[in-house]
């Protein structure tokens, strides 16, 4: 069986009790970062074998959960945090397994852009997730014109070293709509900032955020 096991995107007491038991249970875990892996291993005594699955290796790791679900061991793919296959490895493995006839099954757990949602204070009834978006500017911004006329609201994982550069071209491709940043949710100093794109734009441009953040972005009106 091939499991996809959601691990928690900062504080630890967020992993379920049927993701441990997964992880202490299966043959082998395919981890994105086993370093990072590892000490949440450690933390829960878990002493399962890892191996790395990430988006350098993506072919070869797949090649060897393959192999290994077919000779009958069982698989866990955890990320570093949050739910594999979201922007993250995880969906190449469900797709070969589904081409192979392998039984695959997922451990529910923390996703961070449905949280940056829920603190948002923007409409939930019906979103866009975008994931990460370009890193160039004239990519990025086709890359956001595509929605420009979308009433859902939408939602973008980015890096702190270009949310500001993603913050202007937002703002210049869809307004000055009303938007919020979510950071190191979960965590001891988590934050959530509200206001209109300009807004959370001056809050940010001068400073040197870190930690990855999600963008949540009011739909057209």
């Amino acid at each position: 069986m091939l499991y996809l096991v959601a691990t928690p995107i900062g504080n630890l007491g967020d992993i379920t009790v049927r993701a441990l038991e997964t992880l202490r249970s299966v043959d082998l875990i395919a981890a994105e970062d086993t370093r990072k892996t590892g000490r949440l291993l450690k933390h829960f005594e878990i002493d399962t074998p890892q191996f790395s699955y990430h988006e350098h290796n993506e072919r070869q790791a797949v090649e060897r959960i393959i192999r290994a679900l077919h000779s009958g061991q069982s698989v866990a793919v955890v990320t570093n945090a949050g739910t594999p296959g979201i922007s993250d490895p995880g969906f190449s493995a469900v797709r070969r397994a589904l081409e192979e006839g392998l039984p695959l099954s997922a451990i529910p757990g923390p996703t961070g852009l449905v949280m940056a949602l829920l603190l948002s204070g923007l409409p939930l009834h019906s979103f866009t997730f975008r994931g990460f978006p370009p890193r160039k500017s004239a990519s990025r911004r086709r890359f956001l014109e595509v929605d420009a006329a979308s009433p859902h609201t939408l939602v973008f994982y980015e890096s702190p070293y270009r949310l500001a550069a993603f913050l202007t071209d937002a703002l210049a491709v869809y307004g000055d709509r009303s938007a919020a940043l979510a950071n190191d949710l979960t965590k001891l100093y988590e934050q959530m900032q509200r206001g209109k794109i300009s807004s959370l734009l001056d809050a940010v441009k001068d400073k040197k955020p870190r930690g990855e953040y999600i963008v949540v972005i009011a739909g057209s009106q």
